[in-house]
């Protein structure tokens, strides 16, 4: 897989393997069992972690069209790329983000099956106005959770248990996720939630007034208008030519969510046209840092690279398995490919920080023409002949040539 070129079937790879790696073989693979999320995090925990530095969870799920009609869990999904649903398979991922790296790395991969709604016909009851006679105060019931939020909060669950030693305090995901159900989800994981909000989440500042004569102190103060932020949260301020973005810190309520919310207001304004956006990120970690919390959000997108390369490099996007282990082998084997490549990247980046995985592949497929023509000449090649063709073999397909000293004997 790290010398190959073209699509990374298993057809494809058995066509460059050596003795061993027929297509029998390579099937026989795909069909057996792997416990993949120790598969992964073994490598995550023997070569990439540094227990010394601060790392976080984030979640995601990954779509890969199909145009089939046997591949298990095919189903019609919403590709963020097409802007719209498409037929194919879908998947959900957990990576360990280092913080200081600013990397993040697979742990847990599985398929989300695709859930057929049952339609009742049964007439929603309809209350009377106000509320019900005799009616008390009590805590907020337990939010009935989609399949896709169960199966994720079982991935977390499992995940936490698996990396124990290390502490993570926090898992990172998208709007699709800013919701009161996903963040209950993720508590009882034993973690704090990092997301986004709709940009007209209908947000209280909480009730600073006096206590009323009579009935109980209210827990909602003013509406947050977002046209008018209240000028002391109001942290930092940068401005690049003519855009000027502003960051906002408060702690706020919201009617769906029982506990205060940490939230940062982001506001870009454009100087030439006075235009105005905004963006809304919470957690429910109060002691987290403004800077923080949108740093860790802006982490995030390190997930959506993982899946680029596993699309682009390791067969994510080309696998043509049916069967559902088959399936589940093929796409773990994929991030598993992200894993062993940013083990290998590492002793290149230390000399090219730019060094690509495109790099690393030809690198690879150099060292494997070079060793099927050596096997071909008649005779032992000298030093020089042998440096001449590792640099020329090293440069095709590759952006960033190698120097000889790079070569292992």
């Amino acid at each position: 897989m790290l010398c190959m070129t073209g699509r990374v079937t298993t057809l494809g790879m058995s066509r460059w393997t050596e003795k061993g790696g027929s297509v029998r073989t390579l099937q026989r693979l795909m069909h057996t069992p792997i416990e993949w999320g120790a598969v992964l995090w073994a490598l995550v925990n023997t070569y990439l972690l540094d227990r010394d530095k601060d790392y976080i969870l984030a979640g995601d799920e990954v779509v890969v069209s199909k145009a089939g009609k046997q591949t298990h869990g095919l189903g019609r999904f919403y590709s963020s790329l097409a802007q719209r649903p498409i037929p194919g398979v879908s998947f959900l991922a957990l990576s360990l983000v280092d913080v200081e790296k600013r990397r993040s790395y697979p742990l847990l991969v599985e398929q989300r099956v695709p859930v057929k709604r049952v339609e009742k016909n049964e007439p929603a009851v309809k209350r009377g106005r106000g509320r019900p006679k005799g009616s008390k105060n009590q805590v907020k019931s337990t939010p009935v959770l989609s399949a896709e939020l169960t199966h994720l909060g079982e991935m977390l669950r499992a995940t936490v248990r698996r990396i124990a030693p290390l502490k993570v305090k926090h898992v990172v995901l998208d709007g699709f996720f800013g919701s009161y159900p996903a963040t209950w989800m993720v508590r009882e994981a034993g973690l704090h939630v990092v997301s986004k909000l709709r940009h007209n989440a209908a947000l209280y500042l909480p009730y600073t007034g006096q206590k009323p004569r009579r009935g109980p102190t209210p827990r909602y103060g003013d509406k947050l208008n977002y046209a008018a932020l209240p000028p002391s949260a109001l942290v930092h301020t940068i401005t690049e030519g003519t855009l000027v973005t502003d960051t906002y810190h408060l702690t706020v309520l919201h009617k769906d969510f029982p506990d205060p919310l940490n939230l940062v207001i982001l506001v870009k304004t454009q100087l030439r046209t006075g235009k105005r956006a905004h963006a809304i990120l919470f957690s429910t970690d109060l002691a987290l840092s403004p800077f923080q919390l949108a740093d860790y959000y802006s982490l995030r997108f390190q997930i959506e690279f993982n899946f680029r390369d596993a699309k682009q490099f390791w067969g994510l996007e080309d696998f043509m398995n049916t069967s559902q282990q088959a399936v589940t082998n093929a796409a773990n084997l994929a991030f598993l490919m992200v894993n062993v490549s940013a083990i290998l990247l590492q002793p290149h980046r230390q000399r090219h920080p730019d060094f690509s995985v495109l790099d690393l592949k030809a690198h690879y497929r150099a060292r494997r023409y070079l060793d099927e023509t050596i096997k071909s000449l008649p005779f032992s090649p000298d030093a020089n002949l042998f440096s001449h063709l590792w640099h020329r073999f090293s440069r095709l397909g590759g952006i960033r040539a190698l120097h000889s000293d790079h070569l292992a004997a």
